[in-house]
């Protein structure tokens, strides 16, 4: 998912110095990068934008939530099966197991993050649940970065 360069161990010095006069970060020597999904146009190229950093993660751990087993295409481990729990009772068991699942997911695959909670409301009338992920971005700000998101059956 992510796009990070990588240089052997055979390169010069310059090389190094060169990769890191490219990197615009002051926190650390490597930049994460991605693309966006949406697919939104560069307005000085025309190119597809690319998200950096705290925003390239944040994404990366939104589409790792979101994806069901077998959705990826040669990699059919890599997935969270939250939409799966969502057709189940609703109880604090049911809560719980999404909780760990989504915990299982992002430490498995997602070595960018460093996982602080997973807080997960049920929504009983609505048939929803609320999922807030913190986690912080390894070599990256010190902040703590918040995703919430909203689940919900729909048929």
């Amino acid at each position: 998912m992510a796009v990070v360069e990588k240089t052997s161990s055979f390169k010069s010095l310059t090389a190094l110095s060169d990769a890191e006069g490219k990197n615009n970060s002051s926190l650390n020597g490597r930049q994460y990068r991605d693309l966006d999904l949406f697919f939104t146009k560069r307005s000085k190229d025309k190119d597809v934008n690319t998200l950096s950093n705290v925003q390239a993660v944040k994404r990366s751990v939104r589409n790792l939530v979101l994806t069901n087993f077998y959705e990826k295409p040669f990699h059919p481990e890599i997935g969270s099966g939250v939409r799966e729990l969502l057709f189940e009772n609703a109880t604090p068991l049911t809560s719980l197991a999404i909780n760990q699942a989504i915990t299982d997911v992002i430490k498995n695959y997602e070595p960018r993050a460093s996982l602080n909670f997973v807080d997960v409301n049920a929504q009983l009338d609505n048939n929803a649940y609320d999922i807030t992920v913190n986690f912080s971005v390894i070599n990256g700000p010190p902040e703590s970065v918040d995703l919430a998101l909203t689940m919900e059956i729909v048929r």
